[in-house]
């Protein structure tokens, strides 16, 4: 029953996020923010909703693992996972891709978060910490944007920018209807989530930062993974490599960073022995896509999805 309540909890906190996205994407827009601010701001938090309101109940609960082991296992499945399946299907054209910048920044943010981890604790000044972390990151993107959009402005007309889950035909009623329902069922599905996975956890005997690094990380990856099979089929490879470099960042700095303003977060130890290096270490692996203008080939897809599931049977053993 917990299992199916765990399965539950997912499918609200998914389905929460994007009537949550849908909601502040075209409540927004009406009130003139511009598009560009929307997507680099509402819609990167909206679509970390889900793991950023587990990590924010199982602190409250005092289930640290779950909270600290959602973002880092989510971090690892997002490189071997979520590139490694979407490359057995169709090789992903990583050379073409300018991603040098923001996977620098990632690289950086994995540093700074697993240095802030290093005092036992992440408080209140470790969320300001690696709040002001996501705040550079973000500047960094805005700019990135502003350049490219003038960029391409002087070579033809600039076109309007389209957002994820902007409909400028969308009635005011539904609206409000999509938030409600992403304010509703966001903290919902968390706690349906959180509390189960506790109880799985000591009915099989292994610790809640278990459960968090594998179950509710693989559950709250599969967004990434459907987006990137998606970004892979079509040959969107900067779409496929952007998502993933896009969302480690705000697991680690975002989502950590708010949930260490509402409640202190312990570090088990175990997390310095084994899954902060894989984090880091999945995260280097991808240099020769970046730097080395290599193709993510279905051989990669192999060698990473079989090191996820390696990953996986070391972690339950």
């Amino acid at each position: 029953m917990e299992w199916l309540l765990v399965g539950l909890g997912l499918v609200i906190l998914l389905l929460a996020g994007d009537a949550l996205v849908r909601g502040a994407v075209n409540v927004s827009l009406r009130i003139g923010i511009p598009a560009l601010i929307v997507s680099l701001t509402i819609v990167a938090f909206g679509t970390s909703a889900p793991e950023l309101l587990i990590s924010i109940e199982a602190a409250l609960k005092n289930a640290p693992g779950i909270a600290l082991g959602n973002v880092v296992g989510s971090n690892i499945a997002n490189v071997l996972l979520v590139l490694g399946v979407p490359a057995l299907l169709a090789p992903i054209q990583t050379s073409h891709c300018n991603s040098r910048r923001n996977y620098v920044l990632m690289i950086a943010a994995s540093v700074l978060f697993i240095g802030v981890a290093t005092a036992g604790f992440f408080t209140f000044v470790s969320g300001l910490i690696l709040l002001a972390g996501l705040m550079v990151a973000l500047g960094s993107a805005f700019y990135q944007a502003r350049c490219h959009r003038k960029a391409e402005a002087a070579c033809a007309m600039e076109e309007e920018e389209e957002v994820e889950g902007a409909d400028p035909d969308m009635p005011w009623w539904r609206i409000c209807v999509f938030l409600v329902l992403g304010l509703i069922g966001l903290p919902l599905g968390a706690d349906l989530m959180v509390d189960n996975a506790e109880v799985i956890a000591r009915r099989y005997g292994v610790s809640d930062t278990v459960i968090g690094l594998t179950l509710i990380a693989l559950g709250t990856s599969l967004p990434e993974l459907a987006t990137t099979v998606m970004a892979a089929l079509r040959r969107q490879a900067d779409v496929a490599l952007g998502n993933v470099i896009g969302s480690n960042l705000f697991n680690l700095l975002a989502i950590i960073g708010v949930t260490s303003l509402i409640h202190p977060i312990r570090v088990d130890p175990d997390f310095f022995e084994f899954d902060f290096w894989v984090m880091l270490g999945a995260s280097l692996m991808l240099i020769p896509f970046v730097f080395l203008r290599q193709d993510l080939t279905r051989i990669w897809g192999v060698v990473f999805t079989a090191l996820y599931l390696l990953y996986i049977a070391v972690t339950l053993t």
